[in-house]
């Protein structure tokens, strides 16, 4: 059974690095320092009740788009760095849709679970469904991503090709399918080239044309949205830190960097590296948004939301990641994560949950 829940406040404090290079900028000095001082923006996250229908006003939205008044949009990445973003962890199970409130998210990136028997906690039969299990699985994760995404969201699915489990199956074929049946909209699959096949030996019939295995050294980067995919419906601040060059090579759709090792990942041994959550993030959403990765692991998604200043959350249902996410934060990130106090368990599909 799982316990109450500790739903823990982020400190988010404003950052004082402001150019003062243009007359703009020393009004924007100016007004952002009055804000300091009144600690006017100095507001803690709440916590989503458990219920499956609220849609409670986000104290941390309002404070953003406060911070920019329209007599100084719009704002420049040079011009100010945004306040530093919250980072919580939830412990919990990502098909629980009580877990965050609906259209609070604008961007989620993650790599679910492949259904190839790899030992996320020391056993690879958590990750060995039925392939009809897996599909329904899916469904249910996928449906809860779109519950809790603003109508302006996206979301980022990296995922294998195919896959041999129970015979050959066109994995990421079948999640878009199921995707699109949730409500999602298709804008785009990025193809990512990792190079880390090592020595082939399934090679099938050895040169004969019986049968061949066939091994894709690519996965793929699903790019979905929900209603719209132009970000033009809301008034906060539009305030991008993506350059030039990142772009004109992002946008291409083909990637080629490496894998993440296991030693770098915290000992998970099927982590994405930093640069897969980083584009995705620098190229799919503004400075002070809000990330999501509903299948955290050991928190790469959360240290790459962190440094680029988007506000984060991660969910990951085995305390064992946890505990690496938690050290990975205060290793590369010098971020603390605190565990709640008794007075802030207040979520039942939650076993326990961080901020920093």
């Amino acid at each position: 059974m799982l316990h109450d829940a500790h739903m823990i406040h982020a400190d988010i404090r404003a950052s004082q690095k402001i150019s003062a290079n243009t007359e703009k900028a020393n009004t924007d000095k100016h007004w952002l320092d009055m804000m300091i001082e009144q600690r006017l923006i100095d507001v803690p996250l709440t916590a989503a009740p458990a219920s499956l229908t609220m849609t409670p006003p986000s104290e941390v939205d309002n404070m953003i788009s406060g911070l920019f008044p329209s007599h100084v949009q719009p704002v420049q990445p040079s011009d100010v760095t945004l306040l530093q973003p919250a980072v919580t962890l939830l412990q919990a199970d990502a098909t629980k849709r009580s877990l965050l409130a609906t259209g609070s998210i604008d961007l989620t990136v993650t790599s679910p679970p492949y259904n190839v028997g790899k030992p996320y906690n020391g056993n690879a039969r958590d990750d060995l469904l039925s392939y009809t299990d897996y599909a329904s699985f899916t469904h249910q994760w996928l449906a809860n991503c779109y519950y809790w995404t603003r109508p302006t969201g996206r979301l980022c699915v990296n995922v294998a090709m195919d896959t041999n489990n129970g015979g050959k199956h066109p994995l990421t074929a079948d999640i878009t399918t199921i995707a699109l049946k949730v409500g999602w909209k298709y804008h785009a699959t990025i193809s990512w080239y990792e190079g880390n096949i090592s020595r082939r030996t399934a090679w099938g019939s050895w040169k004969s044309a019986s049968a061949p295995h066939i091994i894709n050294p690519t996965e793929s980067v699903i790019v979905l949205y929900k209603d719209t995919w132009k970000r033009a419906d809301d008034s906060r601040p539009r305030v991008n830190d993506i350059t030039g060059d990142e772009f004109k090579d992002w946008v291409l759709g083909q990637w080629a960097f490496p894998g993440a090792k296991v030693k770098q990942s915290y000992g998970h041994k099927a982590a994405f590296p930093l640069e897969l959550p980083t584009r995705c993030i620098k190229l799919f959403s503004f400075v002070g948004d809000h990330v999501l990765d509903p299948f955290c692991g050991s928190g790469t998604t959360l240290q790459a939301a962190y440094t680029t200043h988007r506000r984060v959350t991660g969910i990951e249902k085995e305390p064992v990641w946890c505990q690496a996410t938690s050290d990975r934060m205060e290793q590369k990130c010098k971020l603390v994560l605190r565990p709640s106090s008794a007075a802030e368990r207040q979520h039942k599909s939650i076993t326990t949950s961080w901020t920093g």
